[in-house]
């Protein structure tokens, strides 16, 4: 007599059968996964890239990106965008015909006048190239020609918020994938033990700071391992990168390979890629308790880096300090590293204010791309700097000798672009005298994203991702690349 739970094993309708091979299906190709990916194999397997078939589409100029994020919008006229014509303007009215009815925020929109406010800050040419730069960034002057100046930016945001989720992911809404996840979803990574996407932030000094959302860096609708992993600035970079009390390496690897299998089963029912990538997560944290402790150790570099970047290296989470250790990531092959750097945002006293957040910007921003070039690493790293939109020419507030601030303005700003596939030592774009409309060749948000792409090896319209029955990618429908930038 057959026992009866053999009896309920062999009694299986069709629609059973099909379920149960579907899941067994699945469960071997999750093994294969799983195998390269280390977790159900012996130490020392090759683990892929996780590069999607056919990318890239031609061969990259950049192998990684580094973006420093200059979060509240540094001022163009204050930094690298010269206009010595503002010095005969100043304190008169911003005319009309210049202005052309264009939108302005609810912070100046009731001013009864708009008065041009001249920069107080000293410019002159730096480099072969002769590019103007203020006196508050004496070290960019240092590197102007291995940049690439754009000064014709301009977006469709006037707040902080839309302005900066539309950088971060081509939409001022929040949801889509943040630009770093769509590289870690199309390249992957070239690194098993650290994720493909980093983000570095910035201590905030200042109590006004803009807040910076974790959904910046998301995935969105792409899976969810390919969102950006955020490194505190202040403790270890990582929580519990350390084992529980008692615990050993031996007991967490047993209590891994446990907890895998129970996903495994799980994934074979419900077949959710979610269950995956899970696994694959757990994975990479158990090998960042030990590559982060070794990255974020800087006592192996030489007094000479210090130097280069500046005591405030030394600090954990100052710009400085996150700019080298972006340089330790790059050498470590992370695909994508953001760097955000806080309280931009200056409609009153912008002199002092913009002072001090040059100093914490210029040694460390500068420093990096020296860095890179003296490591030959600039050649196939793509480093952008640059804010959510500009500043406007007139002052917000009262106009004084000494003192002004600005308010947002989307029409033009001013990013450099710098590295892998880019022209060294160039201005591309133009503003008008006023510093307030593009006068020739502008650049969107979409055509930016598109060029960093082509520089690393895709074809924006081509890297795309189903959901909810719409084909997605980074630059919408929209977005040209810049080839007159490209080398």
């Amino acid at each position: 007599m057959t026992h009866p739970l053999v009896e309920a094993a062999l009694t299986v309708n069709r629609r059973q059968f099909f379920s149960r091979a579907s899941a067994g299906i699945g469960t071997l190709a999750l093994a294969s996964l799983l195998n390269s990916d280390g977790v159900a194999a012996t130490s020392g397997t090759a683990k892929p890239t996780g590069q999607l078939p056919g990318l890239p589409h031609f061969a990259p100029k950049a192998k990684r990106v580094i973006y420093l994020f200059q979060c509240g919008a540094p001022s163009q006229m204050e930094t690298f965008d010269y206009k010595p014509k503002l010095k005969e303007l100043n304190k008169t009215e911003l005319p009309a015909s210049v202005r052309m009815g264009q939108r302005l925020t609810g912070m100046t929109s009731g001013q009864k006048t708009l008065p041009i406010a001249n920069p107080i800050f000293k410019f002159s040419q730096h480099g072969k190239c002769g590019a103007w730069v203020s006196e508050l960034m004496p070290y960019h002057a240092g590197v102007v020609d291995d940049l690439c100046f754009i000064k014709s930016m301009h977006t469709e945001a006037i707040n902080h918020d839309p302005a900066i989720t539309f950088f971060q992911t081509g939409n001022q809404q929040p949801g889509r994938p943040s630009i770093g996840s769509w590289f870690s979803y199309g390249l992957g990574s070239e690194n098993e033990d650290l994720p493909a996407f980093i983000v570095l932030l910035s201590k905030n000094n200042y109590a006004q700071a803009q807040p910076i959302y974790d959904r910046l860096w998301g995935s969105g609708f792409l899976p969810s391992n390919h969102q950006g992993v955020k490194f505190r600035s202040q403790g270890d970079p990582v929580l519990y990168l350390g084992d529980p009390a008692g615990s050993d390496a031996a007991t967490r690897r047993r209590m891994l390979d446990a907890l895998a299998e129970i996903n495994q089963r799980r994934h074979a029912e419900l077949g959710d890629p979610e269950i995956t990538t899970r696994i694959a997560q757990y994975e990479m944290a158990y090998r960042m308790q030990t590559s982060v402790p070794e990255l974020a150790d800087f006592s192996d570099e030489p007094e000479s880096t210090f130097k280069l970047y500046g005591e405030d290296a030394r600090k954990p989470g100052t710009h400085a300090a996150n700019c080298l250790l972006a340089r330790r990531l790059a050498e470590r092959n992370v695909r994508f590293i953001q760097l955000f750097h806080r309280d931009w945002d200056h409609h009153s006293n912008l002199p002092a204010e913009h002072r001090k957040l040059c100093k914490e910007d210029d040694q460390g921003s500068a420093a990096l791309i020296t860095d890179l070039k003296q490591r030959g690493m600039l050649d196939d790293t793509l480093i952008v700097w640059g804010g959510e939109f500009g500043r406007t020419v007139y002052s917000q507030g009262t106009l004084t000798a000494t003192n002004y601030g600005r308010d947002h303005h989307p029409r033009c700003f001013t990013v450099y672009i710098a590295g892998g596939g880019i022209k060294r030592g160039i201005s591309y774009g133009k503003s008008d005298d006023f510093c307030y409309n593009i006068a020739e060749n502008p650049v969107h948000v979409h055509d930016l994203h598109a060029t960093i792409m082509h520089c690393m090896g895709i074809d924006h319209e081509r890297l795309t991702y189903r959901f909810q029955g719409r084909d997605f990618r980074l630059t919408d429908v929209h977005g040209k690349v810049v080839k007159e930038i490209l080398v």
